[in-house]
């Protein structure tokens, strides 16, 4: 598998990262033995990076999973905290729940932010900053689905890595283009950031387009790795298969895929709109529903099934399935 050192960081990484998102309760809520054996195929099998968030919730069978292995990884988390204390409780919470010394990098997590994250999160810059001076933090980077604020990253000095949405569709990305946000990673590349990029599958939308859609990634050129969602050993041995360059479909066939759909329990939501909060691709509106009064719409063509606006929904009434 390619490996290569991320930007100016000095932390080598392999393309290939195993994403932990689908596995945690916002989407799939693998029981934790399930999720721990996915990433300890991960490991084994020779994926060097592991992709995380504070609000994954999958911190523990991430650990576990090196514990039992002996293996350890490039890992990344994020925090979408905005002030100076909330995010050292997030790098504690992170270090402990991980059971590690050092976090690889920490993003700040902003995915529908655009330039003001910035200001309103300096706060939490600060913090990160002293944590990397601390030599608890090795890098700080930015975790963002839009053109200008992975455009403002270029001239910040405290960003080291950009994690940008792309994909082949253009699917998710706010403020812009595909060919804006292509330019916007260009110039951050160009200048020395590290470049993870995410939703290159769009959310599972273009699964069945695997090939073409890692390959756009490919030959665009201006990034050190691929953040890809797991949630089998099946799709782990695929996906390795793939970005080892030796997969064979008579050996190594497709994992069963099911497209994963989000939708609202009429019956319970309530139309409070608390959920348009946690989506980060504009794909919720609140509308006539075919129960009495207003009800959370999700729209199928918009949403990347992040899972981030079940954790707003105070009457738990959006399911991602």
């Amino acid at each position: 598998m390619r490996e290569q050192y991320l930007g100016k960081t000095g932390i080598r990484v392999t393309e290939l990262v195993f994403g932990a998102l689908p596995m945690g309760p916002l989407q799939k809520n693998i029981p934790f033995p399930e999720a721990t054996k996915v990433v300890k195929r991960g490991l084994e099998q020779g994926i060097g990076f592991i992709d995380t968030a504070q609000n994954y919730r999958t911190y523990e069978p991430i650990a576990a999973a090196i514990k039992e292995t002996g293996i350890h990884p490039v890992i990344s988390t994020k925090s979408t905290a905005s002030t100076y204390s909330e995010m050292e409780n997030a790098v504690k919470e992170a270090l402990n729940k991980l059971d590690v010394e050092v976090i690889d990098i920490f993003y700040l997590h902003a995915a529908r932010v655009s330039g003001e994250v910035f200001s309103e999160r300096a706060g939490a810059i600060e913090c990160l900053q002293d944590y990397k001076a601390k030599g608890l933090i090795k890098a700080v980077g930015l975790a963002t689905h839009s053109v200008e604020a992975v455009n403002q990253a270029v001239t910040l000095d405290e960003i080291d890595v950009v994690f940008p949405l792309l994909n082949i569709k253009g699917r998710g990305i706010l403020g812009g283009s595909r060919e804006e946000m292509m330019e916007a990673i260009r110039c951050n590349y160009n200048v020395g950031k590290g470049i993870v990029i995410m939703k290159a599958l769009a959310g599972v939308h273009l699964i069945h387009e695997f090939q073409e859609s890692i390959e756009f990634i490919r030959e665009f050129g201006h990034y050190h790795c691929i953040a890809v969602g797991m949630v089998t050993p099946e799709e782990v041995d695929y996906n390795v298969a793939y970005f080892h360059g030796g997969l064979d479909p008579r050996i190594t066939p497709p994992p069963a895929t099911v497209r994963k759909r989000a939708y609202v329990v009429e019956g319970i939501c309530v139309g409070c709109g608390r959920c348009l909060e946690g989506c980060h691709s504009g794909a919720i509106s609140i509308k006539n529903g075919f129960s009495e009064g207003k009800k959370a719409y999700i729209d199928p063509e918009s949403c990347l099934m992040c899972g981030y606006c079940t954790t707003h929904c105070p009457q738990f009434a959006i399911r991602v399935i």
